[in-house]
C-alpha cells in the first residue's frame, strides 16, 4: 500500500522533505535524502499540547489527584512539564456535585440502560476532591479542562459547581466542558427523535449561560463529540445567530481508531498502515474548517488505540507508540491545540463502559489466568498505568512524549516524495523550529521489517552538532518502549548528516 494520498496533507501541514530514493544494496534499508527547510512556515504547537483525559469519577477517590500522590506526579510531570488534564468521559454524565459533607443527594432522571454505555450508578464530586485537584496541578504544572455533566445535571448545579471549580483552581482551569459524547445522546439520555446538534447547543446554552451569570469570566470547549464530526460544522454554522454567546475557546471532539477489543480489525498492521492517517486527515479538515468560521482552535479531547478500554496487544504495546507519536504530530501540523489520551484506573474506565473492559474478556477467552491478566495496564490503553500504588509509563504515553518534544515549536513544512511512498515504506516524517531556535527533526518508521537510512539536509549554512533520540523496542508487539539519546553526537558536513532509523522505531534529530 503507498502513500500518495497523504501527499496533499503532509505538503499543507507540517513539512517540505524533498527525497530521492533508491533501494540500498545492504540489509534491506531504503536509502533517503531528506531537505528540511529553514524557515518555519508551519502552525505553532503549543507548549501545553501534551494531554491526558480521565473519568469525572476518578474525582471520587479524593486522593488520587492530589499532591500527595507522588508516584502520580512524578509520572504526570515525565510526560510533559506542562500539560493539560481533561477530566469528563461517560461517568462525568452521573456525577453529582456536592458542596458539603452534608448536602443531600438530589434526584435524578430515568435513563435508559444500554449495553457498552455506563450503568446509571450516581456518585458525588466534592469540594474536597476538587481542592485536591489544584493542588495536584499546582504539584504537576498542569492545567485543566474540567468536565460539567449535562445529561442529568440541572443549570443551577451545573452553575455552582462550576464557580466553586473556577475559583479553587483559579489561573489553572483553562475552560469548563459541558457534556460528553454529546452525539451520543440519543442513545440512553435524550430522545432519538428530537435529539440533534440543533437541540444539543439550544441546551447547552441554557446550562453556559447559568454558568457565566455565577462565572462572567467562564471559558468553554464546545460540543466534545465521539464521532459525528459533522455536528462540529453544525455548531460553527449556528454559532452566528447566538444572541451574546458564551466565551468559547475550543472546539473539542474524541477519536478511536477502532473497536471494541473483540473485533479482529483491531489489530497492529491495521493501526499503522498509511488509511488509518488518511482517515484521521478528513476529521481533521472537518473540525479546523469548522474551528476557522469560528475563530477557535481544535483539541482532540479524548481518545486512544481502541474504544472501550483498548485491545491488549495492539494497545499496551510498541506499536501504539509508534501510532500515538504519528496521530499526535498529524493533529499538530493540522493547528490542533493539542491531545489527551484517554485512559486513568481500570475501575474507573470499566464503569464507564458498562462494567468490564473487553480484554479481560479476551484475554480469559484465550486461556490467561487472572494472574497473568493482572500483570497488564488496566485499562489497557492507559498511558500512565496503576498497579496497587505504583505508577509507570506505558508504550502509547511514550509516543505522546516523543512527540511532545516540538511542543512550544512551530512546524516546517516538509514532504516526502512519491518515490518513497511508491516503495510502501510506511513512514512518516515531521520538523520543526525549536523555541530556542534548533531546529529538529522526528521520522516515523511503522514498517515492520524495512529501514531508512536517511542523509538529512539542513541546508549550506546550517553548522553545529545533531543530537540523535530514538523511540525504540525489540517489537511492534513488546509491551515497552524506551526513548534512549545517543551518547555520540553527528557533524554537519555542509549542513549534511546521515542517520539510521530501523523498522519499526522512531528518531528525532535536533542541530544543537
Amino acid at each position: 500500500m503507498t502513500m500518495i494520498t497523504r501527499r496533499e496533507f503532509l505538503a499543507t501541514a507540517a513539512c517540505a522533505v524533498a527525497a530521492t530514493c533508491l533501494r540500498a544494496q545492504d540489509q534491506g534499508k531504503v536509502r533517503v535524502a531528506l531537505a528540511i527547510p529553514a524557515e518555519a512556515t508551519g502552525p505553532h504547537m503549543p507548549v501545553d499540547f501534551v494531554g491526558l483525559s480521565y473519568e469525572v469519577q476518578q474525582l471520587a477517590d479524593e486522593t488520587f489527584f492530589s499532591s500527595q500522590n507522588v508516584g502520580l506526579v512524578r509520572e504526570f510531570k515525565a510526560l510533559s512539564s506542562q500539560g493539560v488534564l481533561r477530566l469528563g468521559g461517560n461517568t462525568s454524565e452521573f456525577a453529582y456535585w456536592k458542596p458539603t459533607p452534608n448536602s443531600p443527594e438530589p434526584e435524578h432522571p430515568v435513563v435508559r440502560e444500554v449495553v457498552g454505555e455506563p450503568k446509571p450508578q450516581y456518585y458525588a464530586v466534592t469540594a474536597e476532591a476538587v481542592r485536591s485537584l489544584a493542588d495536584f496541578l499546582r504539584a504537576t504544572g498542569w492545567t485543566c479542562v474540567y468536565g460539567i455533566g449535562m445529561g442529568t445535571n440541572t443549570p443551577a448545579r451545573a452553575a455552582e459547581e462550576a464557580a466553586f471549580v473556577a475559583n479553587t483552581l483559579g489561573e489553572r482551569l483553562q475552560y469548563l466542558q459541558i457534556g460528553n459524547e454529546v452525539d451520543l445522546f440519543d442513545r440512553h439520555l435524550r430522545d432519538p427523535r428530537t435529539w440533534s446538534a440543533k437541540t444539543y447547543l439550544e441546551e447547552w446554552l441554557t446550562l453556559a449561560r447559568a454558568i457565566v451569570f455565577r462565572v462572567p469570566s467562564a471559558k468553554f470547549g464546545i460540543p466534545d463529540v465521539a464521532s459525528r464530526a459533522s455536528w462540529l460544522t453544525d455548531i460553527a454554522e449556528q454559532w452566528p445567530s447566538v444572541a451574546t454567546p458564551p466565551q468559547v475557546t475550543t472546539l473539542t471532539h474524541h477519536y478511536y481508531f477502532g473497536g471494541p477489543a473483540t473485533n479482529p480489525e483491531v489489530n497492529i498492521p491495521n493501526l499503522l498502515k498509511p488509511a488509518t492517517m488518511e482517515k484521521v486527515q478528513a476529521t481533521a479538515n472537518i473540525a479546523t474548517a469548522a474551528a476557522n468560521k469560528m475563530g477557535v482552535r481544535v483539541r482532540m479531547t479524548e481518545g486512544n488505540t481502541c474504544y472501550r478500554g483498548g485491545k491488549p496487544g495492539v494497545s499496551d504495546v510498541f506499536a501504539a507508540a509508534l501510532w500515538a507519536a504519528d496521530y499526535s504530530l498529524l493533529l499538530a501540523s493540522n493547528n490542533y491545540s493539542g491531545v489527551n489520551l484517554h485512559g486513568g484506573t481500570g475501575k474507573s474506565v470499566a464503569n464507564s463502559v458498562g462494567g468490564f473492559l473487553p480484554g479481560d474478556v479476551l484475554l480469559k477467552d484465550k486461556g490467561e489466568t487472572p494472574e497473568q491478566i493482572a500483570t497488564r495496564p488496566h485499562p489497557f490503553y492507559t498511558p500512565i498505568a496503576t498497579f496497587g500504588s505504583n505508577y509507570a509509563l506505558q508504550p502509547v504515553g511514550y509516543g505522546l512524549k516523543f512527540a511532545g518534544s516540538f511542543s512550544g515549536g512551530s512546524l516546517l513544512r516538509t514532504e516526502f516524495s512519491a518515490k518513497l511512498q511508491a516503495e510502501g515504506i510506511d513512514a512518516t516524517a515531521y520538523a520543526a523550529k525549536l523555541p530556542r531556535g534548533e531546529t529538529s527533526v522526528i521520522i516515523l518508521n511503522k514498517d515492520a521489517e524495512r529501514g531508512l537510512e536517511l542523509e538529512l539536509d539542513f541546508g549550506r549554512g546550517s553548522s553545529g552538532t545533531v543530537e540523535v533520540e530514538t523511540l525504540h523496542a525489540p517489537a511492534l508487539d513488546s509491551r515497552e518502549a524506551h526513548i534512549t539519546k545517543s551518547m555520540t553526537t553527528k557533524s554537519l558536513k555542509q549542513g549534511k548528516c546521515s542517520v539510521i532509523v530501523p523498522h519499526a522505531s522512531g528518531l528525532r534529530a535536533t542541530i544543537s
